[in-house]
């Protein structure tokens, strides 16, 4: 009997060493779980995260499937103490077993197993940790994470075989996260301490190794004595493991916890409305008039167009991997190279801030004092402010959140006149306060936006981008998203086409208000100033002090039909542009990046530069699999893009846009053009160097929202100054080598005044609306 019994065990024994032998086979081929493909294990992290360029090499950020912003770094970027912490604290034979640790295996199943020790030591090395992290879903039970274990060390051996232990401590710590959106060493370093990993010291180590065991327990943020408990502990693991000495140990435990704190996500790094609109832009599907709700139907011929003329556009979904699926940017690993400079994003973005910051959003508010219906202008009514204020809450993702959650309407209503806690956008950083969701609404337009573009007129590229003043709290971007009123930056379109119909800088029209007859129907348009008021003046003066009544006398000697072909040209593509004497002002809309492009015609002798937002793209081995060149048309002939560009030097040297010379002291060649529209909604500048196009709108969210006088609320003052700062740091930097002695190539001996051949028959000039 005792014989059979110990016959029985041995069976038992045989065949459970028979099973887990051939369970760990089956693991191994993929025959049981889940087992990556070689090439997942071969490139276990960077095949997910898709990395942003700038032209001069900095990592801007990333896109993954979590939207966190990680970036990669090599083992060498890493502070030595960072990797003694780690091996001392969670795997202190790491260096001697080939990704399973059998011993800590066997002690953690006596100890924990058959003693029942709670603070026994776990069994899992760094490699099963890594391999847990990158392959195992979030377990629901004990028995289903006791079935994931086998499978994790399977990886981890496998991970051990294609990967040196150095790569393996950094793929640990660029793939952990550290809480608030720290995934990653090197942005949690820079999260919790404002330092590159290389950097920190030993207990800035040690406290970030000490979340490796339970980043909610010891979060240092929220538990700052706990968490220097835990960096201790860690502390301690380093003298065990003779890393620290005694003395050291000591000296370090009696340091306090000195964190340099700030939160960040995937919305932080450079240039992120950029990163954002590149996002949708290159993974837009192709157009279906059927996707676009009633309202955004002009949005429809935006994107047909971009999905015809720009290989950008849409390219994750024009393009197929060899396998025959379309392009991954969250987990094929690509590199995006842009055409953003990392010092030129920088500068646009401190003038943006600069301005908006110390000057334009004080001065507002200051200005809402005093108005009942603040932050919407005195003109309206309360009536019409409520009607606007309705909408917003109808628009917000709170209604629609309550509404698909079955909330009446006036649940909803009563909702949003609950205070509540929240955190709101300030200039001096976020804060916690207690306010109703709809006056949170009416904060939040209280706040002026802001768009800028900068490009080289030459090939296009986008050299800085800002799309508004916070992407966390304003995602809205108003560098190609937004479009508004152009006002008077459209003029120079205009006297283009008159240009183009054998004008001159120096042929006269008077400078007088009158009534036009159209289609029936009078129009008389006014005027800012009285300036010369019922002189004959030159079209060159015309334009430098933006005179409405000289463009519209243009504009009745010209076929509005014709000057509607003309702004397509310059890439105005929007469907409401109809022709019509009243075109002449810039009644239409058009994104900022749309106005800057058109604007390199007249640095590039009439020929247009498209936007050029990337160079090119290479595959997660480095393989160029896509790259984009120049895309340019003519729009007007050289000789009318020579005459424009006396004219738009005129704005700058005795114009509206004349404070770039007494105020900012630029010396160099500048052509500018500054805009307004009705009521100050919009302001605009418009300015061009030999080397560089950019532009800026200025405004409220709604066109209701605006300085009440036109001294604050004119394109000089709201929008100049941005382009002003900022290219004063670019002339600034050196290397950048943007040159004000760098002037605009006019032919020898130049005459603007002389005239050439008009196509009368072309443009139609012989129809007059008088």
């Amino acid at each position: 009997m005792r014989k059979r019994f110990i016959h029985f065990l041995w069976s038992v024994l045989l065949l459970a060493v028979l099973s887990s032998g051939f369970a760990f086979v089956a693991i191994w081929f993929g025959w049981i779980g889940y087992m990556p493909p070689v090439s997942e294990l071969q490139n276990p992290i960077n095949r997910f995260a898709t990395q942003i360029y700038s032209a001069d090499g900095k990592v801007m950020g990333t896109w993954n499937q979590n939207r966190e912003n990680r970036i990669c770094i090599p083992y060498s970027d890493l502070s030595p103490h960072l990797v003694h912490a780690l091996v001392a604290t969670e795997d202190a034979r790491f260096y001697d077993h080939s990704g399973v640790d059998f011993i800590a295996l066997a002690r953690a199943f006596v100890k924990r197993g058959l003693m029942g020790y709670a603070s026994a030591g776990g069994g899992s090395t760094i490699t099963q940790q890594l391999a847990k992290q990158l392959y195992s879903e979030t377990a629901h039970s004990t028995l289903e994470r006791l079935l994931q274990k086998p499978i994790e060390w399977v990886i981890a051996i496998k991970l051990e075989r294609n990967y040196t232990k150095e790569e393996i401590i950094a793929f640990y710590l660029n793939y952990f996260d550290f809480l608030h959106n720290a995934v990653g060493i090197k942005t949690a370093a820079n999260t919790y301490f404002n330092k590159e990993p290389k950097d920190l010291s030993v207990t800035e180590a040690a406290t970030l190794v000490g979340l490796c065991k339970n980043p909610s327990l010891f979060n240092p943020v929220r538990y700052p004595e706990r968490s220097r408990t835990r960096r201790n502990v860690v502390l301690s693991q380093m003298v065990k493991a003779g890393y620290l000495s005694e003395t050291e140990y000591r000296e370090y435990c009696l340091e306090p916890m000195a964190l340099n704190f700030h939160r960040t996500d995937h919305k932080d790094g450079a240039a992120t409305y950029f990163r954002e609109f590149l996002r949708q832009y290159m993974t837009a599907k192709m157009p279906e008039l059927k996707n676009y709700p009633e309202w955004n139907k002009r949005q429809y011929v935006f994107d047909s167009i971009a999905w015809v003329s720009d290989p950008l556009y849409g390219w994750c979904n024009k393009n197929l991997k060899k396998n025959g699926e379309p392009y991954n940017i969250y987990t094929d690993g690509l590199k995006v190279y842009t055409s953003i400079d990392s010092r030129m994003q920088q500068y646009a973005e401190d003038a943006v801030y600069k301005h908006l910051a110390k000057f334009l959003q004080p001065a507002f508010s200051k200005e809402n004092k005093a108005k009942p219906n603040a932050p919407f202008t005195q003109q309206l009514t309360s009536e019409q402010v409520r009607s606007i204020l309705n909408r917003s809450i109808t628009q917000s993702e709170r209604y629609r959140t309550l509404k698909a959650s079955g909330w009446s309407e006036e649940e909803i209503k009563r909702s949003f006149r609950t205070p509540t806690d929240m955190t709101v956008f300030t200039y001096h950083g976020d804060i916690d306060t207690v306010m109703t969701p709809i006056d949170s609404i009416r904060y939040y337009k209280s706040f002026l936006r802001a768009g800028f573009v900068s490009m080289d007129p030459k090939n296009g590229q986008v050299k800085a981008y800002v799309g508004g003043i916070d992407f966390t709290h304003f995602q809205y971007d108003m560098a190609t998203e937004g479009r508004r009123q152009v006002g008077s930056t459209i003029k120079p379109f205009l006297y283009s086409l008159a240009m183009e119909n054998g004008f001159s800088p120096c042929d006269e029209a008077p400078n007088v208000q009158r009534t036009y007859m159209v289609a029936g129907k009078s129009w008389t348009p006014r005027n800012a100033s009285r300036s010369r008021y019922g002189q004959m003046v030159t079209l060159k003066w015309g334009l430098a002090q933006s005179s409405n009544w000289v463009s519209a006398y243009l504009m009745s000697k010209l076929n509005p039909q014709q000057f509607v072909h003309l702004l397509r040209d310059f890439g105005l593509n929007n469907p409401d542009i109809h022709p019509s004497m009243a075109l002449c002002l810039g009644p239409c809309e058009a994104s900022v990046c749309e106005m800057v492009s058109a604007y390199t015609a007249f640095a590039n002798h009439g020929i247009r530069s498209a936007p050029l937002f990337v160079t090119r793209i290479e595959d997660n081995e480095g393989n160029v699999i896509a790259s984009f060149q120049p895309r340019m048309n003519e729009v007007i002939s050289e000789a009318s893009a020579n005459k424009m560009l006396v004219e738009l030097q005129g704005v700058v040297n005795g114009g509206t846009a004349g404070r770039l010379r007494y105020k900012y002291q630029f010396t160099g060649d500048i052509g500018g053009k500054t805009g307004t529209t009705n009521r100050n909604s919009d302001a605009w500048f418009m300015g061009f160097t030999p080397q560089l196009v950019s532009g800026c709108w200025v405004g409220g969210e709604d066109r209701d929202i605006h300085f009440d006088s036109m001294n604050m609320g004119q394109g000089a003052t709201m929008a100049l100054p941005i382009w002003a700062y900022f290219m004063q740091k670019v002339y600034a930097d050196r290397r950048l080598g943007y040159r004000q002695s760098v002037g605009f190539e006019l032919p020898k001996g130049f005459d603007p005044c002389q005239k050439e051949s008009a196509g009368v028959d072309e443009f139609g000039i012989d129809e007059v609306y008088e």
